[in-house]
């Protein structure tokens, strides 16, 4: 784990229990809920925003056959997220960003209201070809999905996002870059719209002004091929 603010680590971690895609098996769920909470310390956060590594299974209890492809991530079950501290470190007052994939979307509240947040809204992921058209190599059983959910969830009194959310479009239409990885759109777009002190949960690599927690939270390089030109390529604007 590793906790940046502004681009420092904070020093070795507790646990190397999670990364943003893993849990190691040989280190119990206790220790990440334990060094989440050493992560915040007495920090509590205004803005969290979470990218969980979801199980999918079909109805036999299985891996569903189009998400073969996720076995290089060791997943988490629905009580595993449930359990982790969220509420615990985020303020009396504040925002909750969470992806949740299209096929998994009563998961995602039940884990959003089991954080202590109240849902409220969403942001739509669409995911594009380069010349603008719907990227179609996406996965699903009954369509084939070109877009991913962005939960957006509250707690606590006067909670409207900030001035420029009122104008936000709830959309962010972008290249994907390598398997599972979100843009980086996403980031302009929350600090324009929720406050600080802000949280990122299951990170790839530091950015400025966040703390960042998980195992590729300070380094992360994929080691298999990516598309690092996509991102920032068509976002909505903010106004």
């Amino acid at each position: 784990m590793s906790r940046i603010d502004g681009g420092s680590p904070a020093g070795p971690p507790l646990w190397v229990t999670l990364d943003n895609r893993t849990r190691t098996p040989e280190a119990p769920l206790s220790s990440a809920s334990d060094d989440l909470l050493a992560t915040a310390g007495a920090v509590r956060f205004g803005t969290v925003l979470a990218d969980p590594p979801w199980q999918f299974q079909n109805r036999t209890g299985k891996m569903a056959p189009e998400h073969k492809r996720l076995s290089r991530y060791p997943t988490m079950t629905l009580d595993e997220i449930c359990d982790l501290p969220v509420e615990a470190v985020a303020d009396a007052r504040a925002h909750l960003y969470l992806w949740v994939p299209n096929a998994l979307l009563p998961e995602g509240l039940k884990v959003m209201e089991h954080w202590g947040f109240a849902y409220k809204s969403n942001l739509i992921w669409y995911k594009t070809r380069k010349d603008g058209g719907p990227d179609r190599r996406g996965v699903g059983f009954y369509f084939r999905n070109v877009t991913e959910i962005l939960l957006f969830g509250v707690r606590g009194r006067d909670v409207r996002t900030l001035d420029p959310g009122r104008s936000q479009e709830n959309i962010i239409a972008t290249q994907k870059r390598e398997h599972s990885r979100k843009p980086d759109e996403q980031y302009d777009l929350i600090e324009a719209c929720s406050w600080g002190p802000r949280l990122e949960m299951f990170a790839r690599g530091p950015r400025k002004g966040w703390t960042v927690w998980g195992n590729q939270a300070a380094d992360y390089q994929p080691d298999w091929p990516t598309y690092s030109n996509h991102s920032q390529s068509n976002v909505v604007k903010l106004r």
